[in-house]
């Protein structure tokens, strides 16, 4: 590997486990080191590479993974993730493990159920190791995640968060919580006419009265601040017209006409 990019990949580490991380920084190295690795031949290795320059690609585009996700940029994480199938897949019996491969394997499977692409969960779970999926933190995560939206039961969901074996992993879990808010909000749109604001807080896992306020502007409803008070907005009621003389006139022409073949 070029000294340049082995300076770059220095001050990237170093950047991105700081407690005052950079990311705009980092993302700046990221890019000039992509492009290293493409004109190096590293980025998809051909064949009898030097394991030490492919486990410090591995490293560079594990960062980028971790990146993506504190930077709240999702596509980014998917083509990191996506890069990585090659040093994960083609190249371990070259490569020792990464200690990196579950904890990103794991964000990939809650990016799935976020998603809600559960076929693609159950596919991607099926080719992890048998072990892994009972004695991995990393992937017992999203599996319970998974059973208990499955459930229903979305305060274990919110409890998961707290869970969370990295901090990353927050992220998706938050945006997990944004899906299941609006199907709760939508069957007590359905259910209720109103609610107290404590108990719409409670229910919609709110633990600050100006994020339910937020939500509730952002749904269209009315809060009632000195009566303390949320009233649902409902959508008007389709009211269909009726033909009704048309359809006594259709059935009795039918009528006739039967009378006639029989």
């Amino acid at each position: 590997m070029p000294a340049d990019l082995r300076t770059l990949y220095s001050q990237l580490k170093k950047e991105f486990s700081s407690p005052r991380c950079d990311l705009k920084l980092c993302g700046t190295l990221l890019s000039k080191l992509k492009l290293g690795l493409i004109e190096a031949g590293l980025l998809l290795p051909q064949e009898n590479p030097n394991p030490d320059d492919l486990a410090v690609t591995r490293e560079i585009l594990e960062i980028g993974a971790f990146w993506s996700i504190r930077a709240k940029d999702v596509p980014s994480f998917d083509r990191y993730f996506s890069q990585l199938q090659t040093f994960y897949v083609d190249f371990n019996d070259v490569l020792p493990p990464s200690p990196r491969q579950y904890p990103l394997q794991g964000l990939n499977l809650i990016r799935l159920l976020t998603q809600n692409r559960i076929a693609d969960f159950h596919t991607t779970l099926e080719a992890l190791p048998e072990e892994a999926l009972h004695d991995n933190a990393f992937i017992k995560h999203p599996v319970n995640l998974e059973r208990w939206l499955m459930e229903g039961s979305y305060s274990k969901v919110w409890g998961a968060r707290e869970e969370a074996p990295a901090e990353e992993y927050k992220f998706f879990v938050d945006s997990l919580m944004g899906t299941i808010r609006n199907e709760i909000a939508s069957c007590g749109e359905a259910a209720y006419e109103s609610l107290p604001v404590h108990d719409a807080a409670a229910l919609l896992f709110f633990q600050s009265q100006n994020d339910l306020i937020t939500f509730a502007t952002q749904r269209g409803w009315q809060v009632d601040l000195v009566s303390q008070t949320i009233v649902f907005t409902r959508k008007g009621e389709e009211k269909a017209e009726i033909p009704t003389k048309e359809m006594i006139a259709a059935s009795l022409g039918y009528a006739k006409e039967l009378e006639q073949i029989v």
